[in-house]
């Protein structure tokens, strides 16, 4: 039954104004949800990582290979293990085995922040743990043994990486993989767990991608669904503002809500407001994004987004999942020292002085991309060059990166991360940053032709 909160005696621009801004407050929720079904909706695990039943994890086995497409600026650093998390019946436990390498499990509310973070950085090297996580409306008792993690949300996304070094290291990392465990707390302390197969609905959209059907939802089914999924993922504490707005218009949360039911001046700014809001969404994410810019792109803003709506839905426009900064950030770069798109088909060198290596905890990485953001083919296999790779220093104790097409030459080989003769774009992955790194203290160093003689200096 829908119980709508009468809408106040206001203007349509008024009603106008906060439809727009609740279109923004409410875009990421829209977009995780779509992203959390669609991953969810598997019989069983599939081997991709995002593609399992709620409440086990997905995780890849291998580095994706060089022609691999489905998703955008892949990483050859990490293999993935991702969960989609239903705690509407109970919590759920993970269970995280001792290892001293880098690992990170980072815990996404609906909302789209990182409410918790097991790892590396945080939980510590050598301990195994085991975390209870429930959602908002649970009101039990942690049983002894059992850490509570409380989620803001029902629904929660956890996007798990471990460093693994190289193929030869798959082995090693697939036994830490199956360390991390999810076991439903009625079923904890009763011997070894094994999951049900999942549910799959024929009715969920699988092919069309989540950002593309909340684009295509109007002004009705965008807020209807709103509604639907603050019942059980409520709103933060710190969101009385825009919740006590949206009242005036009729709009409550916890209820549902039916537009076609609302006043016509009322029904008429939701449509013209989600029209808006869908245009403004789109501006802010190609901002947060770095188009049109120079220079290496990259922010050290908080995954914890709190009242900052807009740069939420920017991020969760175009790149969803976004990290805290404290576990790792995430340089791009298209241009050169000039200004120059990047081109295969010129030599570039990206230089490191010595003492002024990217400042990191974990490890870091330069990764190569066509202008699609896919890897490049190319004969050494070699998608990435980080500190992990047998580099080798000048007499000086510098670091000159070797970013073209063609060998650099057997004595600078190792050194070299290969592209093709065409536009590419490179990522530098930065696991742990120092806070050098966060405070902006320290910044990459520009890349530059290696024919100019203007070789990138710190």
């Amino acid at each position: 039954m829908i119980s709508q909160a009468p809408a106040q005696q206001i203007s349509e621009q008024q009603a106008y104004e906060i439809a727009k801004d609740a279109y923004v407050y409410a875009y990421p929720m829209m977009v995780e949800y779509v992203t959390t079904i669609q991953a969810a909706n598997y019989a069983e695990p599939t081997g991709i990582p995002a593609q399992a039943p709620f409440n086990q994890f997905g995780h890849a086995k291998a580095f994706p290979p060089a022609d691999f497409k489905a998703v955008v600026r892949p990483n050859a650093d990490t293999l993935y293990s991702v969960a989609s998390l239903d705690l509407g019946r109970e919590p759920i436990v993970l269970s995280v085995p001792a290892t001293d390498r880098y690992f990170m499990l980072p815990m996404l509310s609906l909302w789209t922040d990182v409410f918790a973070a097991p790892g590396t950085r945080t939980t510590g090297r050598n301990t195994a743990r085991d975390f209870l996580i429930a959602g908002p409306r649970w009101q039990g008792t942690a049983p002894s043994g059992l850490e509570l993690i409380r989620s803001p949300t029902r629904f929660v996304a956890i996007g798990g990486r471990t460093q693994t070094n190289g193929a030869a290291d798959y082995d090693n990392v697939h036994k830490i993989q199956a360390g991390y465990r999810l076991t439903p707390l009625s079923a904890w302390g009763k011997g070894n767990y094994v999951p049900p197969k999942g549910t799959v609905d024929p009715a969920i959209d699988m092919k069309t991608p989540p950002p593309k059907q909340v684009e295509n939802m109007d002004a009705p089914a965008f807020f209807g669904r709103f509604a639907e999924l603050l019942k059980d993922n409520p709103p933060n504490a710190f969101d009385y503002p825009m919740i006590h707005r949206l009242e005036r218009v009729g709009f409550k949360a916890g209820e549902s809500f039916n537009l076609d039911a609302a006043p016509p001046a009322v029904k008429q700014a939701f449509e013209r407001a989600t029209s808006d809001g869908k245009a403004l969404v789109d501006k802010l994410g190609k901002q947060a994004a770095g188009a049109g810019g120079k220079g290496w792109v990259y922010n050290v803003r908080s995954a914890d987004f709190g009242v900052d709506y807009p740069y939420r839905a920017a991020v969760a426009s175009y790149g969803l999942g976004m990290n805290l900064p404290q576990d790792a950030v995430y340089p791009s770069l298209s241009t050169d020292a000039d200004g120059q798109p990047l081109d295969g088909s010129y030599k570039y060198v990206l230089h490191f002085d010595k003492g002024k290596f990217p400042p990191v905890e974990g490890f870091w990485s330069l990764t190569a991309y066509d202008r699609e953001g896919h890897f490049i083919p190319n004969a050494l296999n070699r998608q990435a060059i980080g500190d992990r790779s047998n580099l080798v220093a000048s007499a000086d104790g510098s670091l000159d990166l070797y970013i073209q097409a063609d060998s650099p030459g057997s004595a600078k080989e190792a050194n070299w991360l290969p592209v093709a003769k065409a536009p590419f774009t490179l990522m530098l992955r930065l696991y742990a940053p120092k806070g050098e790194v966060l405070d902006r203290t320290w910044t990459p160093p520009q890349i530059a032709r290696a024919e100019s003689g203007t070789v990138g200096r710190q």
